[in-house]
């Protein structure tokens, strides 16, 4: 996969010419949104890094002989927002404690997103996905950058880098940056560890979408960077409360129906539920992946309820979607949940009950998904 050359040099003059830059991200964030957020702050915050144009670039990727003179971005201000809160679980990585939660922090953000001059958004496709950050964003007349690697992205950016062959946003970043910068720009290790555990948990530990032998290559330079991939899995892998334990076992045992005629798994988690193991931020990532271990089952989806906000009338269901092999659910999410994502791995949400998410998946999934 190689990144346009026109979107790579127009990239570059943004961000060269841009003093106040904030990087979005979309609501719940997940390791890639964290990683590809945290690799990009990283990347323009690096001392040691003059962020030049490398020859190979010059010569290889920009078109009408167009050359970009440097992006010399170590003096401008950075800032990553999120919408709401990211797991605890992400709470070591590498410029976590710099992120600014738009939620409990509005007010601060607020300023910052008036100051901005350019915004670099990472994966998402619409700024619905970011909240009341959205509209804000997309109000504000400065340029914007968009990586992604979902289905069908919004046209409000000045620049997209849309890639739904791409792993995670976090390998888009890569690449861009690879490319913008001089050669080892990605040995930093911070940036190199955000990249991993943006590709480690959008390809669920490398167990799908993930055959591309390009990957590996770009794992290899990760880790010659000095990534502690054992480490990384530790760190976002095994660290359940005791909570959070007992709600997958019961999820597992008191919420999951099996479909056998079509393999399909489905888990529901209504907001009581959640609130009888102390639900946190981040307890049920993962719970989706959980029935593709039965033998036969090869889609899994997830529902998850959460209550609404003051001033809205209706719960908000997240609806996570897994498969295996040549089965996909993208267009499943896209079409019924307004979601999208990759083949095997997607996303979408549905305002209302349990319920009626339930009814809604049982008369669609026919259509969607093979018997055999």
């Amino acid at each position: 996969m190689q990144l346009d050359s026109s979107s790579v040099a127009r990239a570059a003059e943004l961000i060269r010419n841009a003093r106040h830059i904030v990087i979005l991200t979309h609501m719940a964030p997940d390791g890639d949104a964290m990683g590809s957020a945290l690799a990009l702050y990283h990347w323009l915050n690096d001392p040691t890094n003059d962020q030049m144009v490398n020859d190979q670039m010059v010569n290889d990727q920009m078109v009408n002989d167009q050359m970009v003179n440097g992006l010399m971005v170590n003096d401008q201000m950075v800032n990553v927002i999120v919408p709401n809160a990211f797991p605890a679980f992400f709470n070591w990585m590498p410029g976590a404690d710099k992120i600014m939660v738009y939620e409990t922090q509005t007010k601060a953000c607020d300023a910052l997103i008036e100051e901005a001059d350019l915004f670099v958004c990472t994966d998402f496709n619409d700024p619905k996905r970011i909240g009341p950050v959205g509209e804000k964003m997309v109000q504000h007349s400065c340029p914007k950058i968009l990586i992604d690697h979902h289905l069908d992205p919004m046209d409000f950016a000045d620049v997209t880098f849309s890639y739904p062959q791409a792993t995670s946003a976090s390998e888009i970043v890569y690449r861009l940056i690879a490319a913008l910068s001089t050669p080892h720009a990605t040995r930093n290790t911070q940036l190199a560890t955000c990249i991993y555990t943006g590709l480690m948990t959008d390809t669920g530990n490398f167990s799908f979408n993930s055959t591309s032998a390009e990957l590996y290559d770009i794992i290899a330079d990760l880790l010659r960077a000095g990534v502690q991939k054992d480490a990384v899995y530790n760190a976002v892998f095994n660290q359940y409360s005791v909570d959070r334990m007992r709600l997958t076992g019961y999820a597992l045992y008191r919420r999951m129906r099996i479909y056998p005629e079509y393999h399909l798994a489905l888990i529901t988690l209504t907001a009581d539920e959640l609130d009888q193991y102390h639900y946190q931020v981040g307890d049920t990532e993962g719970l989706v992946n959980m029935p593709l271990q039965i033998a036969d089952v090869y889609y899994s989806v997830f529902m998850r309820e959460e209550r609404p906000k003051p001033g809205t009338p209706r719960s908000r269901i997240r609806v996570s979607f897994r498969s295996q092999g040549d089965r996909p659910v993208n267009i499943w999410a896209h079409e019924v949940f307004r979601g999208g994502g990759h083949m095997n791995a997607s996303g979408g949400e549905l305002f209302g009950s349990v319920q009626q998410a339930v009814r809604l998946f049982e008369q669609t999934f026919p259509k969607y998904l093979k018997k055999d």
